[in-house]
C-alpha cells in the first residue's frame, strides 16, 4: 500500500512528524451488490499521486502537517473480528495523538472506528453522508453488516443523517425524522444545512459513504442511486461543520473502483485532502 499523496518531503510520511494518519481497511465481506469496494482504499491511495499539494481553493498546504499511512493488517475473518480491529487500530493512533481518516471498504468499516471514537469522546455525533439509511438491525445474519451501521451508531451517539434516499420499512422505526435530510427535501436548498449542524454536539465524526454523491459525478461506488449530492454544495456544507464543530475523526467510504475510469478514485482521493485541509484550517494548531 503506498503512501497518501506524492509529497515532496519524505518525513511528512513519518508517524512521528504526522498530525494526521491514513488508515486503509480494505474489506468487503457484507455487500450486496456490486463488490469491489476492497480495493477503494488501494485506488484513493493510488489516485492521491495525481492532486497538487497546494489547494488553490483555500490556499493552504495541509500536507506540511504530516499525513502518515499506516500499513496494517486486519482480522477479516467474520464482521465481528473486523469491527474489533478496527476499533483496536483507531484506538491505537487516538492514544498517540493522531487525527485519524479512515478509507474503506465497505460501510460496515466505519463501526469499530465509531465506537472507539465514541469512547473517546461522550456525547460524541455522527454526521452520514450517504443514500442509504443503514439503519436495519441485522441483515444477513450479522449486526455488523453493511446496512446496519447507523444502527450501531446510534447505540453510542446522536446520528444526522444527510443525502439520504433509499430507506426500507424495516428501517422506518429506527429513523429520527428531525435527524434526517432527505435528498429530495434539500435539493438546491441551502437552509438545510445549519438546521442539521444544529443537530449535531459539539463533537462530530464524520462518515461519508461515497454513494451519498450524484452517480452522474462518482459512477464507481457498490450501490449508486439517482439524486445525490453535488461537488461544491456538499463542500460548503462540510465547511460549515469543520468551522463550527469539533471534528475528532472521518471516514470515507464504499469506493467501488472501475476499471476503465479513474474519475471515482480522483474524486474520492480529492474529497479526503479537502477534508484533512478543512480540518488543518480549523484545527487552532
Amino acid at each position: 500500500m503506498p503512501h497518501f499523496l506524492d509529497m515532496d518531503d519524505e518525513r511528512m510520511y513519518e508517524l512521528d512528524n504526522a498530525r494526521y494518519a491514513i488508515l486503509g481497511v480494505p474489506y468487503d465481506g457484507t455487500s450486496t451488490f456490486v463488490k469491489g469496494a476492497d480495493k477503494g482504499p488501494q485506488a484513493i491511495l493510488d489516485a492521491s499521486d495525481s492532486l497538487e499539494l497546494y489547494d488553490i481553493q483555500y490556499q493552504q498546504e495541509a500536507w506540511l502537517a504530516g499525513i502518515h499511512t499506516d500499513h496494517h493488517d486486519y482480522d477479516f475473518r467474520t464482521p465481528e473480528t473486523m469491527a474489533q480491529s478496527v476499533y483496536n487500530r483507531m484506538k491505537h493512533f487516538m492514544d498517540l495523538g493522531k487525527r485519524p481518516v479512515l478509507l474503506g471498504g465497505e460501510h460496515s468499516v466505519s463501526v469499530g472506528a465509531i465506537r472507539a471514537m465514541a469512547e473517546a469522546h461522550p456525547g460524541l455525533s455522527v454526521l452520514q453522508i450517504d443514500a442509504h439509511a443503514d439503519l436495519r438491525d441485522s441483515y444477513h445474519d450479522s449486526i455488523y453488516n453493511h446496512a446496519c451501521v447507523m444502527r450501531r451508531a446510534q447505540e453510542v451517539a446522536r446520528v444526522v443523517q444527510v443525502g439520504i434516499r433509499n430507506v426500507c420499512t424495516d428501517e422506518l422505526p429506527n429513523v429520527v425524522p428531525e435527524n434526517v435530510f432527505y435528498a429530495h427535501l434539500i435539493h438546491n436548498q441551502t437552509d438545510w444545512m445549519d438546521k442539521a449542524i444544529n443537530r449535531l454536539t459539539d463533537d462530530v465524526y464524520i462518515t461519508v459513504d461515497l454513494d451519498g454523491f450524484d452517480p452522474s459525478i462518482l459512477p464507481a461506488t457498490g450501490t449508486p442511486l439517482p439524486g445525490g449530492l453535488q461537488w461544491y454544495p456538499t463542500l460548503s456544507f462540510l465547511e460549515k461543520v469543520f468551522e463550527t464543530k469539533n471534528v475528532v475523526g472521518f471516514d470515507v467510504v464504499e469506493l467501488c473502483p472501475q476499471e476503465e475510469s479513474k474519475v471515482s478514485d480522483v474524486f474520492a482521493a480529492t474529497l479526503v485532502y479537502k477534508m484533512i485541509t478543512m480540518w488543518e484550517m480549523n484545527s487552532g494548531c
